[in-house]
């Protein structure tokens, strides 16, 4: 039977208020990012403002209502915290941990599936060009460095073309990439423009003889056949290199001389002079400029033993709300409207200097705890990285590890032996075969790495099998595909290949 009832239950939900974005939102931010959120804020909140350290009146000092974020101080691993410091502790612990339950999933699901490798320093994001403000009405100097594009543009205007063939130079320029290549097939522009193909090329012909030489090329033996007519160096054999240039990746020079009709000293020579060419004519250009890299935290070696870990005050806003001026404007505000205005931007310059405050302590907490478990590799390096993951760190620190996952996110350290991003220190975990302590991926790279550098020494070429029973004998079990895997991100040859370098020197 259907029917309608009244019934009453009794269950757990979990509300995200927007407070508690904007904290989860923060700890994930990295200091570039986190500087636009700040400057932004103190736009928007007249209430705001930043603690220079010298500021007279009336502002807030008090720990609740102030950025706490510059005297997060230091912290030493090998010391316990004192009762202060687990106060406050208990008193925001829980600040982050109220993740919806979907992104927690999806961090734990990235941390058990994923296999973090060692990020470079060419793997850093790039971040926009940032310039301090002038003054109003009066012009900034353009002082950055042409762009490739603009280069081309200024050649195109004193080539010499009618108005028709110009707007086809200016439609290849903008279809060159940064590294000078022109992407696009002719036959698609002809169409696209409404001309002749024969007009297209001869357009490109013109604008292969712009500087730099080799630019807008559509293949690298291309690139590298520009170059070389400009110095009359181009004849039959040094074309046939260009067209088997497979074979000089592979080094196999016997081939080489067979279809270019050389006897090894003339290749040597050919491949010499291609050495002295450039295979991307627009690098050398201007761009976005790549930021420089700030680390968020500081190890240095503790003078009584151990590791000291510090913030890097540098990166971290500091901010207070002012009282006196709060005050002023709460007194003068008449109308509901305004009283609501001024309630709310004093409650998000509290919220928002509190959650800067407990962002600073979460990431000392986290890099830390990630200290304690790496300190081997600090000490006697990347041979000692020791798996680790983020529910051990989490598990340590009494943390989710969605709350790690954000802070090891965009996060960067400087210690004695370089710059790391906080994720380098999550490596997968690779069995021993003798039953012992598991070894750390990124460590077992490194072992490959320096066996195969040795080999120029040693004169014998290990191959991938060899390579597993060295391993092996030394404790880890590890796959020949493992292996190839680790050789190949390490952007090595094979044993072939390196066989074949060796022979020619």
């Amino acid at each position: 039977m259907i029917g309608q009832r009244l019934e009453v239950r009794q269950g757990q939900g979990l509300v995200i208020t927007p407070q508690l974005q904007q904290a989860i939102k923060l700890l994930q931010l990295s200091n570039l990012e986190l500087e636009a959120f700040v400057e932004a804020e103190l736009e928007r909140n007249p209430l705001l403002q930043r603690d220079e350290g010298d500021q007279g009146g009336e502002t807030s000092t008090d720990p609740a209502e102030s950025s706490a974020s510059g005297e997060a101080g230091e912290l030493q691993f090998t010391e316990p915290s004192g009762d202060a410091e687990r106060a406050m502790d208990a008193r925001a612990d829980d600040l982050y941990d109220d993740a919806p339950p979907g992104e927690r999933d999806a961090d734990r699901k990235r941390d058990a599936g994923e296999s973090i490798e060692q990020p470079g320093l060419s793997d850093w994001s790039r971040a926009g060009a940032g310039g301090a403000g002038h003054d109003e009405g009066m012009e900034r100097p353009d002082t950055r460095e042409a762009t490739l594009w603009e280069h081309l543009q200024a050649q195109a205007s004193s080539a010499g073309f009618s108005a028709a063939d110009h707007a086809i130079a200016l439609t290849l320029i903008d279809a060159t990439d940064e590294g000078g290549y022109l992407r696009g097939e002719l036959q698609e522009f002809a169409d696209r423009l409404g001309v002749d193909l024969a007009r297209i090329e001869a357009v490109l012909t013109v604008c292969h003889g712009f500087e730099p030489t080799g630019v807008m090329a559509r293949s690298a033996p291309e690139c590298l056949k520009l170059q070389l007519v400009e110095r009359n160096r181009f004849d039959p054999a040094m074309a046939a290199l260009l067209d088997n240039l497979e074979l000089l990746a592979r080094r196999d020079l016997a081939a080489l001389r067979k279809v270019c009709g050389v006897d090894a000293d003339d290749l040597t020579d050919m491949i010499a002079e291609l050495k002295g060419l450039t295979p991307r004519p627009g690098a050398g250009f201007g761009g976005e400029p790549a930021q420089t890299v700030v680390p968020d935290v500081h190890v240095r070696p503790d003078p009584a033993g151990g590791w000291r870990v510090e913030l890097n005050s540098e990166t971290l806003p500091r901010l207070l709300m002012d009282k006196r001026y709060h005050g002023v404007v709460a007194a003068g505000a008449r109308s509901e409207t305004e009283k609501h205005f001024v309630a709310e931007c004093a409650a998000q310059a509290s919220w928002l200097v509190k959650s800067l405050d407990q962002r600073a302590r979460t990431i000392l907490k986290v890099g830390s705890e990630i200290v304690r478990q790496q300190d081997a590799f600090l000490a006697f390096g990347v041979e000692f990285l020791r798996p680790l993951n983020l529910k051990t760190v989490a598990d340590a620190i009494g943390m989710h590890e969605s709350t790690v996952s954000r802070v090891t996110s965009n996060k960067y350290v400087a210690t004695p032996r370089g710059v790391f991003e906080l994720k380098f220190f999550f490596t997968a975990a690779i069995q021993s075969s003798d039953g012992g302590a598991l070894h750390s991926a990124e460590a077992v790279r490194h072992r490959i790495k320096t066996m195969i550098d040795n080999e120029a020494a040693d004169g014998d070429v290990l191959s991938d099998d060899r390579i597993v029973e060295i391993l092996n004998e030394t404790g880890v079990d590890i796959a020949r595909r493992t292996v190839a895997k680790y050789r190949e991100a390490l952007r090595i040859p094979s044993s072939v290949q390196r066989r074949r370098l060796l022979k020619a020197g």
